[in-house]
């Protein structure tokens, strides 16, 4: 099965269609509505469910990146999860696509937790205890969803990181001595986008060329340098994860470009070697970069095919196991550790 960007074009996700049309191609129906967190932000949340005959096989909760949203690029990954068999969600963090908040300030990752764990458990709570949940992540995403997971440890089936922060490259951090004095400045004028990263998001991370300017054509993407207390945020959220991999103990597939410069492979590598999950697998695919859904059309569909195959053979497990355990013990039983390639 292709993946849906295949049907994009430069200037919008769904080609020359209209979203209607779009959702029926892929035979996904599309709902969406604003909630309203406890710091009174309106949240823009989304969900995509394949239409019958397709079989429902589990609940997936995605989870975007920084400077991302769920209604652009996202969504395409979303409706070819959807359309694979599992009842999908979305929401758009505070300050991100549709919701409220300043422009892409994350001060404290730990609120926009909140908001995912509050929502997620809201859409799993529609579909019924009965389904195995899991969760998809891209960059910064990857360690919001290793934190829901921290949190959450019996509740997930398994989890799909890619291209995850769990350490910002060298390649890409600010330039010393601005990394060490970052806590100054963000002490003293914390929104001020004064951190420069040593080239731009976009650029460093779609391969193709059209795909890069589609990520720029959304109309609630801007392209800026990080706000110094979102850089130092973003920076401790590594440093934090990095010292509690060992108790990441949920199913795990972790997918990575070998050649992002944006998150560093090598530390994907060692939550690896050191998470405690039974079932975990490893795969870094060489020359690619941080943006999967950015390579060539046939390694897109090589990529999230092994995706959706990890997580239908998961969730296939989780109902023969239902009956004697809880989802995430039937995913357990009979996991194999696999190693990178």
């Amino acid at each position: 099965m292709s993946h849906p960007f295949a049907q994009a074009s430069e200037t919008s996700p769904f080609g020359s269609l209209t979203p209607d049309e779009f959702y029926a191609r892929h035979s996904v129906s599309h709902g969406y509505e604003f909630v309203t967190n406890p710091r009174g932000l309106k949240l823009f949340t989304q969900w995509w469910t394949p239409l019958p005959p397709t079989r429902v096989l589990g609940v997936l909760a995605v989870v975007h990146g920084f400077t991302g949203e769920s209604s652009w690029l996202v969504q395409l990954t979303s409706v070819f999860f959807a359309k694979s068999g599992f009842a999908t969600c979305a929401l758009d963090h505070q300050g991100h696509g549709f919701s409220d908040g300043l422009a892409h300030h994350i001060p404290d990752l730990n609120p926009v937790v909140d908001d995912c764990v509050s929502f997620f458990d809201s859409f799993r709570a529609r579909h019924g205890p009965s389904l195995p949940a899991f969760l998809y992540a891209e960059s910064l995403g990857g360690a919001i969803a290793l934190y829901i997971a921290l949190r959450q440890p019996r509740a997930w089936a398994g989890l799909v990181l890619n291209g995850a922060m769990c350490g910002i490259s060298a390649k890409f951090k600010p330039p010393w001595p601005l990394e060490h004095l970052l806590f100054l400045v963000a002490a003293v004028i914390p929104t001020w986008r004064v951190v420069p990263t040593r080239g731009s998001i976009p650029d460093v991370s779609f391969k193709e060329d059209w795909k890069r300017k589609l990520a720029l054509a959304s109309p609630q993407r801007t392209v800026a340098r990080p706000r110094a207390a979102t850089a130092l945020e973003l920076l401790r959220v590594c440093r934090e994860l990095q010292g509690r991999f060992e108790e990441v103990e949920v199913p795990l597939l972790i997918v990575h470009g070998g050649d992002d410069v944006v998150c560093d492979p090598a530390c994907v590598e060692e939550l690896y070697a050191r998470a405690g999950s039974k079932d975990k697998t490893l795969r870094i695919h060489p020359g690619m970069w941080h943006q999967l859904a950015g390579e060539p059309d046939e390694s897109v569909d090589m990529v999230f095919g092994e995706m959706k195959a990890w997580l239908v053979a998961r969730a296939e497990r989780a109902a023969l196991g239902a009956g004697g355990g809880d989802a995430r013990a039937a995913v357990e039983d009979g996991a194999q550790d696999q190693g990178p390639n």
